[in-house]
């Protein structure tokens, strides 16, 4: 004759939320969901006066140059060479933003 068997009852746990931000308090904001800096991805980027590479060459952005984008016009960067002071136009192949990715 074989026997009852016993077997544990998994005891559940409550499932709880996160607590909720207080009305009229900004969410705090996680580094990923911010855009990430401008950078460079060559040695250098020609700074031309308008944005078309037929434009008239203005100075030189190197990749360790800090530097500021001021608006965009297509695949263009209006920008100004922190490290320089040139102002101008870099092209959106080789100046983009950096991604960041969060993994929660």
């Amino acid at each position: 004759m074989l026997g009852a068997l016993a077997l544990p009852i998994a005891s559940a746990t409550a499932a709880t939320a996160a607590p909720a931000a207080a009305p009229g308090s900004a969410p705090a904001t996680r580094l990923c969901d911010r855009p990430g800096p401008w950078v460079i991805s060559t040695k250098a980027v020609t700074i031309r006066s308008k944005a078309s590479v037929t434009s008239t060459r203005l100075g030189i952005l190197y990749r360790g140059h800090k530097f500021t984008v001021h608006k965009t016009s297509g695949n263009w960067h209006s920008i100004r060479d922190k490290t320089t002071g040139v102002k101008g136009w870099v092209s959106g192949t080789y100046v983009y933003r950096d991604v960041r990715m969060c993994l929660d």
